[in-house]
C-alpha cells in the first residue's frame, strides 16, 4: 500500500522482516497516499488506506512513531491485524533515537517502558470497567433535561412575563440537553459502555445524530485526531494537526497560526479575539451542524471539504468511506424532527425563532467553554517539533477544580479531568 494504493514488496511478504529502515527514510513518509508507521520498532506502510476503522486518524503518525498511539487507540488483539501492512523493521541504531535523530537518553526510555506498563496494569486492575447501572441513570436522567424543555415551550403559550421566561428558560436548558448528549455520545463513541463496538456505535446515533445533532462519522474522525495530536500544527498536505485548533482567520493560538493572519481582515479579527472569542463560540453549534450535514449530505458542502471528508491531497477529491451511511443520515433528519417539531409548539414565530437562538447559543458557549478551559492556553507545537505522546497529552491538557456539589463534574461530562482523559482514554 505505498505510493499509488499498492504497498511495495519486501521480504515482510514472505513471513520475514529482512528490510531494514532509519528515521531518515521513514519520516519521509507523512502523507495519508505515503503513510509508513513506526510501532514497537516495527515498520508498516498504511499508505492510502482509507478504509481504517478508526478514520484517517491513522496518518496523524505517518513518519513518525505511532507506538503509543496505537495502544491508546485500540483493543487488546488489534495489533493480530498489522502483519499485512508489515515492511520492515527500524534500525538497531536508530532505536534509541527520536525521529529528528536526536538521542533519547536513559531517562526517557525509562519513562517509555514506565507508562507503557502503567496503562497494562489499569487495564488488569479493572479501572476501565463501567457501570451499567450509572448509564441508565445518566441517560434518562438527560432525557428528562429534553421533555422538561419541550414542556417549557409548549405548555407556556400566554403572553405574560412568566410564560415567556419559561419559554425562554426552555431554550437554554435545550441547549444543555444538546451538551449533556455530546457528553453520553463522547463515552459511548470512546467505548466506555459496551464492549460489542457496533453495539456502542448504533447507540451513538442515537445520543449523537438524533438528540445532539452532529454525526457520529464526523466526530469520530475529528475527535480521534484530536486526541491523537492535541493542539499541534499539522503540516502541509498531511494529516498531524488537530482540527480543534484549525480557527484561521478568526482565533490564533500561536505565533504560527499569527504569521498565517496576512489580510487585513485576519489581522483585525485576531487583534481582537479577546473581544470576539466568546461571541463566536455562542455561534460555534451552527458551524458544527454544518459540517455534519455536510459529512453526509453532499448538498450542505460550502467549501469542496465536506466537512472535513475529504481525503487530503486527493485528486480528484475523494471522501472517505462512512460505515451504516444509511443510519446517519437517517439519524440526523429525525434530529431535526423532532426539534423543529418543538418549534413549531411555540406560540407564534418569534417564541420559535427564540427558542432556536437560545437553544443554539446555549448548547454552542456550554460545549466550547469546556473545550476551553480544557486546552485553551497550553502548549501548541508544530506537528515536527512535538513530543513524545504522554508528554504532549499532559502539556495540551489541564484539570478543571471541583466544586462540592459536583456541578462542574457533571457540566463537564467529566471533562474536568482532561488530563486523565487524554492519558487514559478508552477506545
Amino acid at each position: 500500500m505505498g505510493k499509488g494504493g499498492q504497498r511495495p514488496p519486501s521480504d515482510a511478504d514472505k513471513g520475514l522482516i529482512a528490510s531494514e529502515y532509519g528515521w531518515a527514510e521513514i519520516t519521509k513518509h507523512r502523507s495519508p497516499a505515503d503513510a509508513w508507521l513506526m510501532i514497537n520498532n516495527k515498520i508498516y506502510d498504511v499508505s492510502g488506506w482509507h478504509e481504517h476503522p478508526g478514520g484517517d486518524v491513522i496518518f496523524t503518525s505517518a513518519g513518525d512513531d505511532a507506538t503509543d498511539t496505537f495502544a491508546l487507540f485500540h483493543a487488546n488483539g488489534t495489533s493480530k491485524h498489522l502483519s499485512k501492512f508489515l515492511i520492515g523493521s527500524l534500525k538497531q541504531d536508530d532505536r534509541a533515537n527520536w525521529p529528528d535523530l536526536r538521542e533519547k537518553g536513559q531517562d526517557q526510555l525509562d519513562f517509555e517502558k514506565g507508562y507503557r506498563r502503567l496503562k497494562m496494569e489499569m487495564r488488569r486492575d479493572g479501572l476501565f470497567d463501567s457501570s451499567l447501572l450509572y448509564y441508565i441513570y445518566k441517560m434518562s436522567t438527560t432525557l428528562m433535561i429534553c421533555l422538561f424543555s419541550a414542556w417549557l415551550v409548549a405548555a407556556h403559550s400566554e403572553d405574560t412575563y412568566n410564560h415567556f421566561a419559561a419559554r425562554c428558560w426552555g431554550g437554554v436548558l435545550m441547549g444543555i440537553f444538546f451538551q449533556q448528549s455530546g457528553w453520553l455520545c463522547h463515552e459511548i463513541c470512546h467505548h466506555q459502555c459496551f464492549k460489542n463496538r457496533i453495539h456502542g456505535k448504533f447507540l451513538g446515533y442515537f445520543w449523537g445524530n438524533c438528540a445532539q445533532g452532529f454525526s457520529v462519522a464526523w466526530w469520530t474522525n475529528k475527535h480521534c485526531t484530536h486526541h491523537a495530536v492535541p493542539n499541534v500544527h499539522g503540516d502541509e498536505g498531511c494529516q498531524n494537526g488537530d482540527p480543534d485548533i484549525d480557527t484561521m482567520p478568526l482565533l490564533a493560538w500561536s505565533r504560527s497560526m499569527l504569521a498565517k493572519a496576512t489580510t487585513p481582515l485576519s489581522k483585525k479579527l485576531v487583534k481582537h479575539q479577546a473581544l470576539t472569542y466568546f461571541p463566536l463560540l455562542s455561534v460555534a453549534r451552527l458551524s458544527w451542524l454544518q459540517q455534519s450535514l455536510a459529512y453526509v449530505f453532499p448538498a450542505f458542502d460550502t467549501d469542496g471539504s465536506r466537512g472535513g471528508r475529504i481525503i487530503k491531497g486527493s485528486n480528484p477529491p475523494m471522501a472517505m468511506p462512512i460505515p451504516y451511511e444509511w443510519m446517519e443520515r437517517l439519524s440526523l433528519i429525525l434530529h431535526y424532527v423532532w426539534y423543529f417539531a418543538v418549534a413549531y409548539s411555540a406560540p407564534s414565530l418569534t417564541d420559535a425563532l427564540l427558542y432556536v437562538v437560545l437553544s443554539n447559543v446555549s448548547c454552542g458557549l456550554s460545549l466550547a467553554l469546556v473545550f476551553g478551559l480544557g486546552h485553551n492556553g497550553m502548549a501548541v507545537y508544530d506537528a515536527a517539533h512535538r513530543p513524545d505522546y504522554w508528554k504532549l497529552q499532559v502539556t495540551t491538557t489541564r484539570n478543571v477544580t471541583q466544586d462540592s456539589l459536583g456541578f462542574v463534574h457533571w457540566f463537564c461530562g467529566g471533562l474536568d479531568y482532561q488530563v486523565e482523559h487524554h492519558h487514559a482514554q478508552r477506545h
